[in-house]
Formats: C-alpha cells, structure tokens, sequence
C-alpha cells in the first residue's frame, strides 16, 4: 500500500522540510503545490528529498476562493496520473505535523482501506449551514482583483436574484472539511465528477470557501457514501467566533493526544517551534 501526500503551501519552506522528513517512510511519497503568488526558489532545495514531486500547474491561492479548491484538484490529478498506484491521497497544509508515528499511520490505512476520511456537517446543521448557504447563493468576487470590486459585487447581489446549487444533492461540508484522506476509488471518483460536469466549474468560480463544502458534498452523494467516515483524523481547534484555527502551542499537547488523531493543524515555527520538539519527544516514547 503507497500513499500519496499533497502538501498545500505558501510560507515556511523550513518548517515544510521539517514535515516531509518526519513523514519519510518506504510508502509515502509527497506532492507540494506552492502557492504562485510566493517565490518558488526557497523550497525548490526540497526536491531532492526522497519521494517528494512539485506541482506543475501551480494556481494563485485566495483565501475563500475557488482557486484553493483548484489547486487541490491540481495536485490530485497530478497524483492521480502519476506512474504510482496509490491506495490513499491525504491533504495537509505545510503547517500540518502528524501526532502518530509514520508506521502508526500505515497501520491504521491498511486496516481500512475501503474507507474515506472527510469531516462534515449536513444542510441541516444550522451551526455551520445557516451561514454556508451564502457561499453559494450569493455572487463572491474572490479571486478577481480590480478596483471596485467590493462594490461590484455589492450591487451584484443586490440586483441579482439568489444563485441556487446546480445539481440537486444534499450538501455537507464545514470549517474542518478542507483537509482530508480518501481511497483510490473515491479520489478517482472525484476527478472523473468534476471532470464531466458542464458548467460546474463555472458556477463555483463565484462561490466562497468551496474547499469546506463540494468535495463532501460530492463524496457524499457518490457511489461510495457507505464508506465515507465523518473524521478527518486531524486535531484542529476553531476558537469560537473564529474563521481561522488556532496556532497549536506546547498547552495543546495533552488535547491533541487525547484525541487519537493522526496529524494535527495548526503549527507556525515562527510563533512557537518548541511543540513540534515536543511532538518528536512523544513519538520517539511510543515509537
């Protein structure tokens, strides 16, 4: 069994470097989309760490814009028609780090490798859906950048009536459901889907934050829904009232082990690089 690693980054080629080589291990190779709006030059040095491939077609990454989504898809499909047949395709951020031991990880795949590990809500979860239907109903100029633009789409969405979903399925989705680990099947189940549908790259250029919502929704309402399993084996912790995560200090340590996740999100060296110090002690005491 190989996994493949798609590795998602814009910032801190050190601590990318850091996670790739606490992530080595016979079976697991790694695929490292750059964010283009950076210098590539920085982390260029880390090709010639073993297993480890850059994303060609690299997208300019906004935040809440189609474009994340975009580059994830990329670096699938770039792992997908690789010369490698892997069994599993899990997504991490550079400033993701696992809690478990490389062999721990291995283990746990192999025994479920019918299985999919996406978190969700559903559409009836008012928590998180009361706000997410805006994402799509409502016209989000993101990844254009002119001057205007805000007023723009103001005036769009107050002449224009409510954008509704073009496919009828039931949504899910949620502020954990961007990072994610799923089988072969479900990933090629996934490009061929987004791949074959007319007009749906379109409509979802002017959503918000699609990479919190299509692709469970699109798992979801797949052939392989049964297998779909609501965990996302990551420790994340999203203060309330926050849009962003929490940067996971040495006071987190005793939370993230207690959860029995196998990776954690998310970690800044430039704000405290001790954790991950801390995180190796551990590994080293169980492994």
């Amino acid at each position: 069994m190989r996994l493949a690693n798609i590795i998602i980054t814009h910032k801190n080629p050190q601590q990318l470097e850091r996670l790739i080589k606490k992530m080595q291990h016979p079976n697991f190779d790694f695929f490292i989309h750059i964010d283009k709006k950076v210098d590539i030059k920085p982390f260029e040095y880390l090709k010639n760490l073993p297993g480890v491939s850059f994303i060609q077609e690299r997208v300019v990454c906004n935040w809440g814009g189609y474009s994340t989504l975009k580059a994830m898809m990329n670096s699938l499909s770039a792992a997908l028609n690789s010369s490698t047949e892997y069994a599993f395709y899990n997504l991490l951020s550079g400033q993701d780090y696992p809690l478990k031991t490389n062999d721990e990880i291995y283990d746990f795949l192999l025994k479920h490798m019918d299985k999919s590990f996406i978190f969700y809500e559903t559409d009836n979860a008012a928590n998180w859906w009361e706000n997410g239907v805006k994402r799509f109903e409502r016209y989000h100029l993101t990844d254009f950048n002119f001057t205007g633009k805000s007023f723009v789409e103001r005036m769009i969405n107050i002449v224009l009536p409510k954008r509704k979903f073009p496919m009828s399925m039931n949504l899910y989705g949620g502020s954990k459901s961007s990072w994610w680990t799923i089988n072969n099947e479900s990933a090629v189940y996934l490009e061929n889907f987004l791949n074959g549908q007319d007009g749906l790259e379109k409509f979802l250029k002017l959503c918000w934050g699609t990479d919190e919502f299509v692709i469970p929704t699109i798992l979801n309402n797949s052939p392989f829904k049964n297998n779909v399993i609501n965990n996302n084996l990551r420790y994340i912790d999203f203060p309330k009232g926050k849009a962003n995560p929490k940067i996971l200090g040495v006071e987190d340590m005793g939370k993230m082990i207690a959860s029995d996740m196998l990776f954690a999100r998310k970690f800044d060296s430039e704000v405290n690089n001790e954790i991950l110090d801390v995180i190796d002690e551990h590994s080293k005491a169980i492994g």
